[in-house]
């Protein structure tokens, strides 16, 4: 029967292992609110939109666990080191405390090595009856029987004859502990593998203690049998192991029909204090050594409460049975939906992590300095300028027109670049409109018109066989343009060069055609201004030449491409 029993625990602890091991636990968050229970669920909405500053508690995996280890009862016997075990399940109540309810089972053993005289009084080792109480059944013949009356209660004292006690009980016990973990809450480190904790609690243990007094039917004789407290302690051992049998068939000692019952052994309440070390294996086994003390409100657990006195007579003794049970024990979290038991979780960890990364942190709106109020932060702003002066985007009073006058004190917002430089109020001075105004501008008797006024102008090149403009080309054509605005009546010829086959003759088109484009569309300059020549002899195919036009010099400023279909590369 009991082989069964193993059979089946070890059954059930495989299966539990195998489900533990193969199952993966997904990482949860606080701002999962699939681990949020309903009844949380509207502080976890209020957390997510700012109007809570704490998120709500998520769900957490119970923990079961099993155990064996060393059973050792602590009393007036000497003891030994016997086997126990126990089941727990636990669950946390917050990230220090988890409520813990236990089962525990040991069986204790004892056989004391020094010899004792005083046993009258232990109804295990005498009659039941009064005539038979103090009589004497265990003989050491070796010594002599020694009869005394004593005067205290009138009673007499046992005889003065040899014994050697032990026991073995069996213990249950079942308690409702507190668990609080003690290192969990960590400032440099997100999470730990090592669980350390303490524990506290009460509840009920039941005992059987049984001794063995008879060698079959009869009581044992001791004769040849020494034993000292301070020698002679493993010979002593072996003696009485060779002697004794296991058959612990004699009711110990007990507090007979006044004893609180449960199937017919002995219970009394109980209290229970211990600590431990849990080593983490994965998200869901962790493995656990624990010590825990259990002390009942009882001397009997070992089956002997007198004590040997000095004249010879046994007392009672003053302290109450405890016992021992250091196990090492496998423990397993379940739970779908949850995140792990809240001892394994650092509530720092989303605190740390939030401050790092902000997700759901309210941030408040910076508010960067602009002493002189423009829009443009002091930091970037090159200008301290008045109020309602509009500036540009580095805080620089605008200037529309380029004039040097800023808009705010510009009386005219827009002047024509060919009427500046302008007065203090930003008013330029226009040419008339009659031909007068152009005198100082029109050609002189024997010059060649607009090539004298407007000077030998730049060249523009282009790499080989590209039709872009690069950024020198583009300051070339910005200075035709500003001799052009300074000659408005003059205009230019753009001469484009080689034609000696269809890709050439189209290349030298589009260079003129570039040219043109740009300084009409970039520079503002009008299109009538401009006289197109392309596909000339006696010039590098990659440039274009611009002169001021002849007097009476004119053609059109712009022509059909002569191969638009042509084939590009």
């Amino acid at each position: 029967m009991t082989s069964k029993k193993y059979i089946l625990l070890t059954g059930i602890f495989c299966l539990l292992f195998s489900s533990a091991l193969f199952s993966q636990t997904q990482k949860r968050s606080y701002e999962d609110s699939s681990v949020i229970p309903a009844k949380r669920m509207p502080q976890h909405a209020e957390f997510l939109n700012g109007a809570n500053n704490f998120p709500a508690k998520p769900r957490n995996q119970w923990e079961v666990g099993i155990k064996g280890g060393m059973f050792r009862v602590s009393g007036d016997v000497a003891s030994q080191f016997s086997p126990g075990f126990g089941l727990h399940v636990r669950k946390a109540f917050g990230y220090i405390f988890s409520l813990r309810l236990e089962y525990m089972y040991g069986i204790g053993k004892g056989l004391d090595w020094t010899s004792n005289q005083n046993y009258g009084k232990n109804t295990a080792l005498q009659g039941t009856t009064a005539a038979t109480r103090y009589s004497a059944p265990y003989r050491n013949t070796g010594g002599q029987i020694i009869s005394t009356l004593a005067a205290i209660g009138g009673n007499p004292l046992a005889p003065h004859e040899s014994v050697y006690y032990n026991y073995k009980t069996n213990v249950q016990d079942l308690s409702l502990e507190g668990v609080f973990t003690l290192n969990n809450i960590r400032f440099h480190k997100s999470k730990t593998g090592i669980s350390v904790y303490a524990f506290g609690g009460f509840g009920a243990t039941v005992y059987d203690t049984k001794v063995n007094a008879l060698n079959g039917s009869t009581k044992y004789s001791y004769t040849g049998i020494t034993g000292n407290v301070y020698k002679d302690r493993k010979d002593t051992r072996k003696a009485l192991k060779d002697l004794l049998d296991d058959s612990y068939e004699t009711p110990a000692e007990n507090q007979g029909d006044r004893r609180p019952k449960l199937f017919g052994n002995t219970l009394k309440p109980s209290g229970t204090v211990g600590a431990g070390v849990a080593f983490k294996l994965s998200n869901r086994v962790n493995l656990a050594l624990e010590d825990r003390i259990t002390i009942i409100k009882d001397d009997l657990l070992d089956g002997q409460r007198w004590q040997e006195h000095a004249w010879g007579d046994a007392v009672l003794s003053r302290d109450y049975d405890s016992y021992n049970f250091l196990s090492v024990g496998l423990n397993i979290n379940l739970g779908a939906k949850s995140v792990e038991p809240l001892w394994w979780l650092n509530p720092l960890d989303y605190a740390y992590s939030e401050i790092r990364n902000p997700k759901l942190m309210k941030l408040p709106k910076p508010v960067l300095p602009d002493a002189d109020g423009d829009g443009v932060t002091d930091q970037f702003d090159l200008e301290q300028t008045p109020a309602g002066v509009p500036v540009d985007t580095h805080g620089v009073s605008r200037d529309t027109d380029g004039d040097g006058v800023p808009d705010a004190k510009d009386k005219e917002l827009v002047t024509p670049t060919i009427c500046q430089p302008v007065d203090a109020d930003g008013v330029g001075k226009c040419p008339c409109p009659d031909a007068s105004c152009f005198e100082p501008y029109m050609n002189k008797k024997g010059d060649d018109g607009c090539a004298e006024k407007l000077g030998a102008l730049p060249s523009v090149s282009f790499k080989s066989s590209s039709n872009a403009l690069t950024d020198d080309a583009k300051a070339v054509l910005a200075t035709v343009a500003a001799k052009l605005r300074n000659a408005p009546e003059c205009k230019v010829v753009v001469i484009g060069y080689c034609a000696s086959d269809k890709k050439q003759q189209q290349l030298s088109w589009d260079h003129v055609n570039k040219v043109i484009t740009h300084l009409v569309e970039k520079e503002g300059l009008s299109a009538d201004r401009f006289i197109f020549n392309y596909g000339q002899d006696g010039g590098d195919c990659n440039t274009v030449d611009i002169r001021g036009a002849g007097e009476g010099e004119d053609g059109p400023n712009t022509v059909a491409p002569p191969h638009p279909n042509l084939r590009k590369k």
